[in-house]
C-alpha cells in the first residue's frame, strides 16, 4: 500500500477539520489517536468510520484498527501534521460520533449516585473527572450547561476512553436540580468554605456530587438548591485549595466507601 504524502487528500482533510468542535458536530465525525482509547469507544459500540496509520511509529497501537472499513497509510511527516499528541502513537481514527444524552435518557436509567458539573470549562478537568468517576463506580455524570462536548481531544486523552461511556448526560442546570429534587438526591457540593468536611458529612443514598468550576467556584444557583455544602480539609501551610479533579476524586471516593459499607 503507497502511503498518503499530501494535506489535500479529501481523508487526511477531514481528519484535519475534526479538530473544531463545529466540525465533529457537522461531520458527526471524531478522531482518536491512542490505541487503547479506539479500543474502549468499540467496546461501547462506537463505529469506525476509518484510520490512518503510520507503520513506522504505530507498533501494536494499531492493533485495534483491524476493525476498520478502511486502513490507509501515511508517512511520519504527514502523520506530525495531523497530530494533537506532540508524541504521536502512529494511528489516527475516525469515529463516527453519538447523539448526546439528555433528561429523558437520565429518566429512563435512574441513577443512585451521581456526579454533577456545573459549566466545567477546562478539557482536562473534565477528563479527569469522568475517569475517576468510573473508576468510582459513580452511576451518572451530568454536565450541567457544558459548553464542550466529549469528542474533545483533551477530554478523550485526560479521560483515558472514561468519556465513551453511556452514563454521561447534558443538561441544563435548572433540569438537573429539578431532577436531584424530584429523585429525592441528598445533594452535596464541594466548597472551600462548605459546612462540613466531607469525612464529617453522613452520605446515603442516592447521592448526588455537585463540582464547580475551578477558577469560579459554585455557582450561586447550586448554593441555593443542594442541601450541603462540604469541602475536603486543608492542613498544610502554603495551598488553602485543591485542583478541581483532585478534589472530586477524595470526595467520590468518600462517596464510595460510605455507601458500600453503610
Amino acid at each position: 500500500m503507497a502511503p498518503i504524502t499530501s494535506l489535500q487528500n479529501p481523508k487526511v482533510k477531514l481528519a484535519q477539520r475534526l479538530r473544531g468542535k463545529r466540525q465533529r458536530q457537522q461531520e458527526k465525525r471524531f478522531v482518536i489517536e491512542y490505541g487503547r482509547d479506539v479500543k474502549r469507544a468499540l467496546q461501547q459500540n462506537y463505529q469506525m468510520d476509518f484510520a490512518l496509520i503510520c507503520p513506522e511509529i504505530a507498533g501494536s497501537d494499531a492493533a485495534p484498527m483491524a476493525s476498520a472499513t478502511q486502513t490507509f497509510h501515511i508517512t511520519p511527516q504527514l502523520l506530525k501534521r495531523l497530530t494533537y499528541r506532540e508524541n504521536p502513537t502512529g494511528i489516527i481514527a475516525v469515529m463516527h460520533g453519538k447523539a448526546s444524552q439528555g433528561l429523558p435518557e437520565l429518566e429512563h436509567h435512574d441513577p443512585q449516585s451521581a456526579l454533577v458539573l456545573d459549566d466545567l470549562r477546562v478539557p482536562g478537568n473534565i477528563g479527569a473527572l469522568l475517569r475517576t468517576a468510573d473508576a468510582a463506580g459513580i452511576d451518572a455524570v451530568i454536565l450541567v450547561d457544558c459548553a464542550l462536548d466529549l469528542y474533545n481531544p483533551n477530554i478523550i486523552r485526560s479521560s483515558t476512553g472514561a468519556c465513551f461511556g453511556d452514563h454521561i448526560y447534558y443538561l441544563s442546570s435548572r433540569e438537573a436540580a429539578d431532577y436531584l429534587e424530584r429523585r429525592g438526591f441528598q445533594a452535596l457540593a464541594a466548597d472551600a468554605m462548605g459546612d462540613a468536611t466531607v469525612f464529617d458529612v453522613e452520605m446515603r443514598q442516592p447521592a448526588a456530587l455537585i463540582l464547580g468550576a475551578e477558577d469560579r467556584g459554585l455557582s450561586d444557583f447550586w448554593r441555593g438548591r443542594c442541601d450541603q455544602l462540604i469541602s475536603v480539609p486543608m492542613t498544610g501551610q502554603l495551598i488553602d485549595s485543591l485542583n478541581v479533579s483532585v478534589t472530586g476524586a477524595i470526595i467520590m471516593y468518600e462517596m464510595r466507601r460510605q455507601l458500600q459499607f453503610s
